[in-house]
């Protein structure tokens, strides 16, 4: 056994989330910008988007609450912060350029929750919270990109506001894969069930 491993082990990280009922979908930011490698993309993104395509067909007939995230800057900048800072072409995703729209084959659909974010959590400062709680949500099937990024951080929200959260390891992605495989480790030992897409709808068969 990896010597990482056994340490995480032997102190107690990694225990089973129970999955209980009911079951919301979470998507972040598959977007086209997230889609291109020549804008924010790149790595396993492309194939985590179709991956996500069948997920989001079974979560609709399952009759899960879905919710997708954007990052959306005003047209004039006025709301730029940190992040932006930090990755001055965030600021080029707004709410008409097409980069920042979500992917053709993962367009929600009516009723389905659309959060507009200019940080990387899906719950900071933005209604998910409350509408997850209003719909009875307990375990937070998650996809999305990046792995090391927005899809992190709203791991670690979603687990803080005391979601379960799921996250499928081949439905979320990365511009790099060491990050996305340090993160999805780190994510599975500390604060989400990690499992691959097919492995979680078996698993949530009867939730």
């Amino acid at each position: 056994m990896n010597n990482d491993v056994h340490t995480y082990q032997r102190q107690g990280f990694g225990t089973a989330l129970k999955l209980e009922g009911p079951v919301g979908l979470l998507i972040i930011d598959f977007v086209n910008g997230f889609a291109d490698p020549e804008i924010f993309g790149g790595g396993n993104i492309p194939q985590a988007i179709a991956n996500t395509v069948p997920l989001l067909e079974e979560a609709r007939k399952r009759g899960w609450p879905v919710a997708h995230s954007r990052i959306v800057f005003a047209d004039d900048g006025g709301d730029h912060n940190v992040f932006a800072q930090k990755v001055p072409g965030m600021l080029t995703l707004k709410e008409n350029e097409a980069r920042s729209a979500i992917v053709p084959e993962l367009a929600p659909a009516q009723g389905e929750l659309v959060v507009r974010k200019t940080v990387p959590s899906a719950f900071f400062g933005t209604m998910l919270t409350a509408w997850l709680a209003q719909r009875g949500v307990k375990t937070l099937v998650i996809a999305g990109a990046v792995t090391s990024g927005c899809v992190r951080a709203s791991v670690v929200d979603a687990m803080s506001y005391g979601y379960r959260p799921l996250v499928l390891s081949d439905c979320v992605g990365d511009r790099a894969i060491a990050p996305h495989d340090a993160n999805l480790f780190d994510m599975g030992q500390k604060y989400a069930t990690v499992m691959t897409r097919d492995e979680a709808l078996q698993a949530l068969a009867d939730a």
